[in-house]
């Protein structure tokens, strides 16, 4: 399956928990001013990738803890991270994705795949970068409005569990 990026980091240590595959998509409709990645915001900017490149890649490293959707916006192109997620899993490593929505937005559209991905992430950093809420002592989020969401602890107690409070 295609998807459009922006690039990979095969070795981040800055887009969550332990060592991690970074996914950067192409494309956002959100423009936030002060957006780290500004260059991403065209949907024809990047490069076309395949999923199963992208997937042999993840399988090649075997030092990695975890994946990592960032943007651009990765709810975008859902489906095609939906099979990264998966093969993740299987893998044993974690997923977290980064999104300019809060998730009550996301759930509100009501789309198969995008419910399907948020049903297979661990973690959700949510909510638009907001340049005035800028806090640089933030843990793997930019600005003090977006969350970083534990999924699994959502998901069984039915309500939002934040995996930090800083």
């Amino acid at each position: 399956m295609k998807l459009r990026i922006a690039g990979t980091i095969n070795d981040s240590v800055v887009d969550g928990d332990g060592y991690r595959y970074t996914i950067f998509t192409q494309g956002c409709p959100h423009h936030c001013r002060g957006c780290h990645n500004p260059e991403t915001w065209n949907p024809a900017g990047g490069k076309d990738a395949d999923a199963e490149e992208i997937l042999a890649e993840i399988r090649a490293n075997p030092l990695l803890e975890g994946v990592t959707f960032s943007g651009g916006e990765p709810f975008a192109q859902p489906a095609p991270l939906l099979q990264i997620a998966r093969e993740a899993h299987a893998q044993g490593l974690d997923v977290w994705s980064y999104t300019g929505y809060v998730l009550d937005e996301l759930i509100a559209m009501h789309d198969p795949d995008v419910d399907a991905l948020l049903n297979e992430l661990d973690v959700l950093v949510d909510g638009p970068f907001v340049l005035e809420g800028r806090d640089l002592t933030l843990r793997f989020r930019g600005s003090r409005n977006q969350r970083v969401i534990d999924m699994n602890a959502t998901r069984e107690r039915g309500e939002i569990v934040l995996k930090y409070n800083d």
